[in-house]
């Protein structure tokens, strides 16, 4: 299908009901989960029982893509990634209609003050041509691959008390691309589902690689890093995610990573030394002590291996083995880095603030990539 083609007065409209709403996030989920079950009771079945624990993901995403309507290259990926992910749900192309008469439900019921006719006209526009592009991208995507995948843990390392490398086999072969993400539901949370790095290039043996931080409160994460033992089954999604390398280029890469977000980092540079490239890679690995640096002595001796390769651990909370501080201002100690493209991966936050710290350098933001902060809200958990 080709891009969405919306104009700038739909864009105009869109954005100030978004600006309406946004204060009353949490009523317009509420309402919008309330019309959507009235509506369709046989949607209720594709949630998971406790709503709690991701209910506004369907929500938060919808309007995420509204958002950005007129960056037409990157909303039609965006959609399409979603509409590849929901066909592990569950999710058919009738039920399409009842999630749009939800969604203009809710937004007629608190957009009071900007809402009339042309609004209403240009939602209902926005949101049949994404809910197609997400109806054609699951379509296509049904021909050449399955809806999601079961996955065997054939290793568990518990790194730190709260740190898991997790080993898993696919029951059919699993292509992805050093960088992406996988999507992971588990035994113990049924319809619960969480993404997740995936730690390596593709591997000969087929093998799988997930880092995976317990976090409070996190069900599933604190299923896997406790729980989760060799033996066990567990499904996957579709890979998504574009922070990737482009091999067409011999651009120097210059690699942020914080926590487990390390992970993605670590397959890019296999993936490097994977297609025999020599280009400078220089990766600066964010921690809050030396304990946290759970795969520091991994990243050693591929530096060791491989004389294009350049490891920085930075510290910020404690003494350091190597840079103590913020990871983003240790990047700024060293340098020049116009001529790199650059890759960023960890918490939200981390991701916000390392790709100002890229552009205030001088790196063009079309050349620093990492996974969409709106993809990954509440990612981890």
């Amino acid at each position: 299908m080709n891009a969405p083609t919306t104009t700038s007065t739909d864009a105009v409209l869109i954005r100030r009901t978004l600006a309406e709403i946004a204060p009353l996030a949490d009523k317009v989920t509420s309402y919008f989960y309330a019309l959507l079950f009235i509506g369709d009771p046989e949607l209720r079945t594709l949630f998971p029982a406790a709503m709690d624990a991701q209910r506004d993901r369907l929500l938060k995403a919808l309007l995420t893509a509204a958002e950005h309507l007129e960056n037409t290259a990157t909303l039609t990926e965006y959609l399409r990634q979603l509409g590849r992910g929901h066909r592990k749900y569950g999710t058919r192309p009738e039920h399409y209609p009842a999630v749009g008469e939800a969604l203009i439900g809710a937004l007629i019921r608190y957009a009071e003050k900007t809402w009339d006719d042309a609004t209403q006209q240009a939602w209902i526009r926005a949101y049949t041509t994404m809910s197609q592009i997400m109806i054609d991208a699951a379509d296509e995507d049904e021909r050449r691959a399955p809806a999601w995948w079961y996955a065997e843990v054939v290793s568990h390392d518990l790194r730190t008390p709260d740190v898991a490398v997790v080993t898993l086999r696919p029951d059919q072969p699993y292509a992805f691309l050093a960088g992406q993400y996988t999507t992971l539901e588990t035994p113990w949370w049924p319809r619960i589902w969480r993404h997740y790095s995936l730690a390596s290039a593709p591997r000969s043996d087929g093998l799988l690689s997930l880092h995976v931080k317990a976090v409070p409160a996190g069900w599933v994460s604190g299923a896997l890093v406790h729980r989760a033992r060799p033996g066990d089954t567990l499904r996957l999604g579709p890979p998504a995610g574009s922070m990737v390398v482009d091999h067409s280029t011999d651009n120097g890469m210059l690699c942020l990573g914080g926590g487990t977000g390390i992970a993605p980092i670590k397959a890019l540079v296999e993936d490097v030394a994977r297609y025999g490239e020599r280009r400078p890679v220089e990766v600066f690995y964010g921690a809050r002590s030396n304990h946290d640096l759970y795969d520091i002595d991994t990243l050693l001796r591929l530096q060791q291996a491989h004389s294009w390769l350049s490891v920085r651990p930075v510290i910020s909370d404690s003494p350091s083995r190597g840079l103590t501080g913020r990871l983003p201002d240790a990047v700024r100690e060293y340098g020049p880095w116009n001529s790199y493209d650059a890759f960023v991966s960890g918490p939200p936050g981390l991701i916000r603030s390392g790709v100002t710290t890229l552009r205030d350098i001088g790196i063009p933001s079309d050349r620093i990539r990492h996974d969409s902060v709106e993809e990954l809200v509440a990612a981890n958990d």
